[in-house]
């Protein structure tokens, strides 16, 4: 078939008209869009130009609240500093490459400092708020954690002046700080508040240096999330504020002020992921516990705690069933000998309520308690032994790193538990074992050196049967003035230890 006749077949008429129609549809759709897509702007321009009225009893409420941010800001603000930190690192000495390798090509060839590894200068940065000043020398509260360890502080003010610090004191267990600065310029004194009246819902406001000098001099808001947290780095001993105003590193030693521009807290420690960054999750020091700590570093240059003498833990709520006991409080598990505890009649298993008057929230608020008692003075404890309470006078005595580690006074040093399910599938225990279980012996104490074990089973102190945990703290309170020692079963042996005289 030639060409002609091709073009005048019934196919090719098919095809053409098809190939019309499609062209056709797409022109019309085009036409369409075109026309109806400035109706569409138009709506919208219409509909963005609406006015948006904002009720007028609102807009007021936010702008007052904005304008105590200010105000807040404005009083707090040129009080807040930031602490810069440099300390002597050693580093480590290089192992030397092996002949022959790439890196020297590259890199050039490693060079040892004589002598070993060297030093380096590792730079730190935190915040810190002037609480204080006689004259021209003002007084700067932060974090031990702060300028642990550092060898130069230099303190940087809001106007952009730096100042070289000094180290007044330190006081770890509460990780605080007190640093001190001369000059001749005014800087404002933060107003400290009542950290004891914050209450969980309250504003917070948190100002310091997060991340560096990048960020410094940095506010953020939020509220007070909680009160009374423990568990804090470090071993200190506070109950901290919780807050989600957001808190990051550099933040530590910052103040955490309420809405009346009081400085309630120093900020100290975030709980985070592994990236570190801030989850809502800060902890400040409530500023009471830090009164003290002021007063008396600036008077003296150090913290004197009390120390009560007595290992405390706190009872689970098996343990207190066992004992007959209930409510808050702390064990007193252990009591040092010769310590004022042990002079003011406490004795192991007594669970303390209260220090004069104040109930006792757990182990950790009675040792923060204690440690705020200034040595010489006496305090009342009440303590519950069963169902009975009573009210025992201590005179508190000064707290050292050597007392409180000496744990060859700890009477008697032993920690005991009852015979449950657990104990007895731990134990394969029969159903008709007696005694009370050893949970732990610590080191070279009366219970350690008589010749007790994890595992033994007590069935009697001095010959007096022990069933259940009352009965073991009531025996060792009456019948060990002088002697103690222990019926056991080890294994399938039924054993005596040794005697344990006191002195």
């Amino acid at each position: 078939m030639n060409f002609t006749r091709r073009l005048s077949s019934k196919n090719f008429f098919v095809f053409n008209l098809v190939l019309i129609g499609v062209i056709f549809g797409f022109s019309l759709a085009f036409l369409s869009f075109s026309c109806t897509t400035p109706r569409n702007n138009n709506v919208a321009q219409a509909q963005e130009v609406t006015p948006v009225v904002i009720p007028a009893d609102a807009l007021a409420i936010a702008d007052a609240l904005q304008t105590t941010m200010r105000a807040v800001t404005d009083r707090v603000l040129p009080s807040v500093v930031e602490v810069k930190t440099v300390s002597l690192q050693r580093r480590q000495q290089a192992t030397p490459r092996p002949d022959g390798a790439p890196w020297d090509f590259f890199f050039g060839p490693r060079r040892v400092p004589e002598g070993g590894g060297g030093e380096f200068r590792s730079r730190g940065m935190g915040s810190g708020v002037i609480i204080q000043h006689n004259g021209s020398n003002y007084y700067v509260l932060t974090n031990n954690h702060v300028i642990d360890g550092v060898s130069e502080i230099v303190i940087g003010a809001l106007d952009g002046t730096e100042y070289v610090a000094t180290v007044v004191g330190r006081d770890p267990r509460r990780d605080l700080a007190v640093l001190s600065f001369q000059s001749s310029a005014r800087y404002p004194i933060a107003v400290l508040g009542n950290s004891d009246n914050v209450r969980v819902g309250d504003w917070a406001i948190a100002m310091g240096n997060p991340l560096g000098e990048q960020f410094s001099f940095t506010v953020t808001m939020g509220v007070v999330s909680a009160v009374g947290r423990t568990g804090g780095p470090g071993g200190n001993i506070n109950d901290f504020i919780q807050t989600d105003a957001s808190i990051n590193q550099g933040n530590s030693g910052g103040p955490l002020v309420n809405i009346r521009g009081e400085v309630i807290g120093i900020n100290t420690w975030i709980a985070s992921n592994v990236g570190g960054g801030s989850v809502g999750l800060g902890f400040a020091i409530p500023i009471n516990n830090a009164v003290r700590t002021i007063d008396e570093i600036i008077r003296t240059g150090s913290v004197s705690d009390g120390w009560l003498g007595v290992s405390l833990t706190d009872p689970d709520r098996g343990m207190l069933l066992d004992m007959g006991l209930s409510g808050r409080g702390a064990l007193a598990s252990q009591v040092f000998l010769g310590s004022p505890a042990d002079n003011g009649g406490i004795r192991p298993g007594d669970f303390v309520t209260h220090v004069d008057g104040v109930e006792v929230r757990g182990s950790n608020h009675l040792t923060q308690i204690v440690g705020n008692i200034r040595p010489g003075d006496t305090a009342v404890f009440t303590v519950k032994r069963g169902s009975a309470s009573s009210n025992l006078t201590v005179r508190i005595e000064e707290r050292t790193s050597q007392t409180a580690a000496d744990s060859r006074r700890l009477w008697p040093g032993v920690m005991v538990t009852s015979i449950n399910e657990q104990t007895r599938s731990t134990l394969n225990l029969g159903s008709d074992a007696s005694g009370l279980v050893v949970t732990n012996v610590i080191p070279e104490t009366p219970a350690a050196i008589v010749g007790l074990q994890r595992g033994d089973r007590v069935t009697a102190i001095n010959d007096v049967p022990v069933t259940d945990v009352i009965s073991f703290y009531r025996v060792l309170r009456e019948q060990t003035d002088t002697e103690l020692w222990f019926s056991f079963i080890r294994g399938d042996n039924t054993l005596e230890s040794l005697r344990f005289r006191r002195g």
